[in-house]
């Protein structure tokens, strides 16, 4: 059996088997995840099953007949029912190897621009061919100047009003797990530099009991990863996935890969680190005063 849970450890699962695993970068994938792009593992219907904390799961329809769940009390992304058949699993949830790696990117046409796709996969603009399914893709809130931000469900709008003074991807076991994914991807500013423009009353905030800082936010409605104010630090800490705007800057570096998951491969040539990089967290004056 192949084990997964959630941040928290309340919502656990495991599988038999998973078919094979994809990265998806879809934007709603890309918004409930709050993470670049989202591994998924298709799994049979007969293959999974709920082991704890059934009862913790939420979900939200993010299109018809298509149902993304996640933790009502950490937020992590968690497996869902495939409208064609079987279960989509989060490979980032998984607390042991599945035996498959990524063979495709699907919706590739819908990366971020601050996401490089760098490895060979075959990749496909939308589904592949012949599945059948719907498309799963989210616009941009309207009526919203300067670099915006929004959840999935649209419940929480924010804007920066700084640039970022760093962004990394962090592999730890924590992000991981948090955004379900392969790694987090964060942008970071002042507290100052982020200003919610509706819903901030919708956000979560969980902390990890045993962590010192490690904490999360995310949409009590649809579960998206959303900014989050880190007062200890005095930092505002952005999900890259859940801006609807181009940063105007890519990714510095890759951080924590020595914990990185076993079936995912940094194919770039960004700088790495096997814990954090040196030099803390850097952050920028504002671009204006609001």
């Amino acid at each position: 059996m192949i084990e997964g849970r959630c941040l928290c450890g309340t919502v656990r699962f495991e599988v038999e088997a998973v078919r094979d695993l994809s990265h998806c970068h879809c934007s709603m994938c890309r918004k409930h995840h709050g993470a670049a792009f989202a591994t998924m593992a298709r799994v049979r219907e007969e293959a999974f099953r709920w082991t704890a904390g059934e009862e913790a799961v939420r979900q939200y329809e993010s299109s018809p007949g298509f149902h993304r769940s996640f933790c009502g009390t950490c937020g992590s992304s968690l497996p869902g029912r495939s409208p064609a058949g079987g279960w989509f699993v989060p490979a980032g949830l998984f607390t042991d190897d599945p035996g498959k790696r990524p063979n495709a990117h699907i919706f590739a046409a819908s990366a971020p621009p601050w996401d490089r796709i760098s490895d060979g996969l075959i990749r496909f603009d939308g589904w592949p061919p012949n599945k059948g399914l719907p498309e799963i893709e989210r616009a941009r809130p309207e009526g919203v100047e300067g670099l915006a931000g929004s959840c999935l469900c649209g419940g929480i709008v924010w804007e920066l009003t700084e640039p970022f003074g760093r962004v990394h991807n962090c592999h730890c076991s924590r992000c991981r797990r948090a955004r379900a994914a392969a790694h987090a991807t964060n942008g970071f500013t002042s507290i100052d530099g982020l200003r919610f423009l509706r819903g901030e009353d919708l956000a979560v905030d969980w902390k990890l009991p045993e962590a010192r800082y490690f904490a999360v936010s995310f949409c009590r409605n649809c579960g998206s990863g959303v900014p989050r104010r880190s007062v200890e630090r005095g930092l505002a800490v952005t999900p890259m996935a859940a801006l609807d705007d181009d940063p105007g800057r890519e990714v510095d570096r890759h951080i924590h890969t020595g914990s990185m998951a076993p079936w995912h491969t940094i194919a770039d040539d960004l700088p790495q680190f096997d814990e954090d990089a040196p030099g803390g967290v850097v952050t920028s004056r504002p671009l204006q005063s609001k």
